[in-house]
């Protein structure tokens, strides 16, 4: 197994830490419900993001080289699914934990979620041709490589909510929580443009 550990942690430091939906939503949650309660957010998407690479790691990435049209459809849908997101967090009124979100994201929503987020799917498909090696353990380094992932995506989802909890302490007022309700949204919205370019 030759899987180049400490270029494998950049990338996935890189990809963790980037604004993205899942950050989005860990910030945004944390805002809302503090820190304690974004935990099982922060962790269905480390197990769910892990999953999805051993997926593609395992077949599913050639089910989309094959059918190309196949992940356009798929990320069209995402993308969609992730615009929706913006407009309900974009347009909530008062406080974000009033409207934005009624109560926090599941562990099961949030390992489900990664199966519909497009920058996850750009992820697990870049990864697996770029860490494993013709003719090597292709088993071994694919959960390697999914350990790794998984693994730095909950200090990277943790900075993300914890961000959010500073946010949330710091508003007081409800055209305050309304600025940044437009802000997250726009931020979902933006994170969605930049994967289709």
């Amino acid at each position: 197994m030759s899987v180049p550990i400490l270029s494998l942690i950049l990338f996935g430091l890189a990809g963790g830490i980037t604004p993205g939906p899942n950050n989005m939503i860990s910030a945004g949650t944390g805002a809302a419900f503090g820190f304690r309660r974004t935990v099982p957010q922060i962790l269905g998407v480390a197990v769910g993001f892990a999953v999805m690479v051993i997926a593609v790691g395992m077949g599913l990435g050639g089910l989309f080289v094959a059918m190309p049209q196949l992940h356009w459809m798929l990320k069209i849908a995402g993308g969609a699914y992730l615009l929706f997101l913006a407009w309900k967090i974009a347009g909530a009124a008062g406080g974000i934990g009033s409207t934005a979100m009624e109560r926090p994201p599941t562990f099961l929503q949030s390992a489900l979620f990664q199966w519909v987020n497009p920058k996850a799917w750009a992820l697990a498909l870049g990864v697996i041709p770029a860490f494993t090696t013709p003719g090597g353990d292709l088993i071994a380094e694919v959960l390697l490589i999914a350990l790794v992932l998984g693994l730095l995506s909950l200090p990277c989802l943790a900075v993300w909510a914890g961000f959010g909890v500073l946010i949330g302490r710091l508003l007081s007022t409800p055209r305050q929580h309304r600025i940044l309700n437009i802000v997250m949204g726009s931020l979902v919205a933006l994170s969605v443009v930049t994967l289709f370019l």
